[in-house]
């Protein structure tokens, strides 16, 4: 998985990142900025759905950070684990990753 997010901390989205992998419960995020551990967040997940883009929106909260990543390497790899998300958005999720494994 290699999706394209954006992220939002204040509401006003434009800060962009990517989704690299998924589990049940959250994704493992490569972002520009390192976030504390706790922090809540709103992203939108873009994939392909067919010959469309579909978007999802998710709040979620920072799980654990990778402390042997960070500036050097250009992005910090970053755990979140969903705190609310739709039943027809998890629908839509587990559609697409059930087709991309």
């Amino acid at each position: 998985m290699d999706l394209s997010i954006e992220y939002s901390q204040n509401g006003l989205f434009g800060k962009h990142g990517r989704a690299v992998n998924a589990s049940e419960g959250g994704l493992l995020l490569h972002l520009r900025e390192k976030m504390e551990i706790g922090k809540h967040f709103v992203l939108k997940l873009f994939f392909p759905c067919g010959p469309e883009m579909n978007t999802i929106k998710i709040l979620v909260q920072v799980f654990w950070i990778d402390v042997h990543m960070g500036k050097d390497w250009g992005d910090y790899r970053t755990g979140v684990k969903f705190v609310d998300i739709s039943l027809r958005d998890v629908d839509t999720l587990e559609i697409f990753t059930d087709g991309t494994r």
